[in-house]
């Protein structure tokens, strides 16, 4: 599981940095990549990653503003005309369904695989075997929306001295134990997995927000994630600004992983006025003064979302 960014700027692109996408790729965990939100030229962007749009499975999208949605009608239509017949969909405020199904449709896009497109209002969007995602309302000029996607509990992986110590040899028993059943074994004892296998692989929690001033469902959101994804748009001097435009500063997003308990903070959706990494610096140190284990996203950077324990 490893979060990979292909923009990171507010409002408009920069020479430096594209506006606002992320691709959670869940190659190992479900062979697919997960993209939050869409800005222009994130199609462009993918171009210059290893991503593959035959991949893609879900598009989070967390509220309508162009730096978040623009990109969206030209990704879904080159990933047609690539060839890729598996299924993608879609999740949104109301409004995202009207504005992919009018793009596709004026500009004669076809669209040849199943796309979905299904606007929420927050709570329990899915859930299957390895995957729990819920929403919630954040504050901000629009309605937008905050995404904490869970990942499910793994079986542990087998005890291979406990294994032979009964006898048995890597075969088709294996995989039985495994995936949870019994298996009757030597003198017709019955073998539970329980009996073999090592603590479960506790599964990741990360959380990304959309567009956002400080609001108290940052909290549910992100409460022991591994990672919170945060905008910044602003350093802690134009915390008034930052108010009136309903966004958020470092220290801000740094006081949110504090109290909520997270892993890791990253920081992203910077304002243009910050040209370059070098400065976006003080924007760092304002926020690890807070929560040390900060960082801050960067274009076509991977950032591996590590397992506790």
């Amino acid at each position: 599981m490893e979060l990979y960014f292909l923009g990171t700027n507010a409002g408009v692109p920069s020479l430096q940095r594209n506006v606002t996408s992320a691709a959670l790729r869940l190659l190992e965990e479900r062979s697919s990549i997960w993209l939050f939100d869409c800005g222009e030229g994130t199609q462009h962007q993918i171009l210059r990653t290893p991503l593959k749009l035959s991949k893609l499975e879900y598009i989070f999208i967390t509220h309508l503003h162009g730096d978040h949605i623009f990109g969206l009608p030209g990704l879904l239509s080159t990933r047609g005309a690539q060839g890729a017949t598996t299924p993608v969909t879609v999740y949104g405020p109301k409004g995202i369904k009207t504005f992919i199904d009018t793009s596709l449709e004026l500009s004669q896009s076809r669209v040849n695989y199943s796309l979905e497109i299904k606007e929420h209002s927050g709570g329990l969007l899915f859930e299957d075997e390895t995957f729990r995602v819920e929403a919630a309302l954040l504050e901000h000029r629009t309605e937008s929306y905050g995404y904490r996607v869970t990942e499910k509990d793994r079986p542990g992986s087998l005890d291979l001295k406990r294994l032979e110590s009964f006898g048995l040899k890597p075969g088709p028993i294996f995989g039985k134990l495994k995936r949870g059943e019994s298996v009757e074994i030597t003198g017709g004892q019955l073998l539970h997995p329980s009996d073999v296998l090592l603590s479960p692989k506790k599964g990741r929690v990360v959380t990304v927000l959309g567009d956002t001033r400080p609001c108290s469902n940052i909290m549910p959101l992100a409460k022991g994630a591994d990672l919170l994804v945060h905008e910044a748009t602003f350093m802690n001097d134009l915390e008034d600004t930052a108010f009136e435009y309903y966004h958020s500063t470092a220290r801000q997003a740094a006081k949110a992983a504090a109290e909520a308990g997270v892993k890791e903070l990253l920081l992203t959706h910077f304002s243009s006025r910050y040209k370059d990494i070098e400065h976006l610096q003080p924007m760092l140190e304002e926020a690890r003064q807070l929560f040390p284990n900060t960082r801050l996203a960067e274009d076509f950077a991977l950032y591996p979302i590590h397992r506790q324990g």
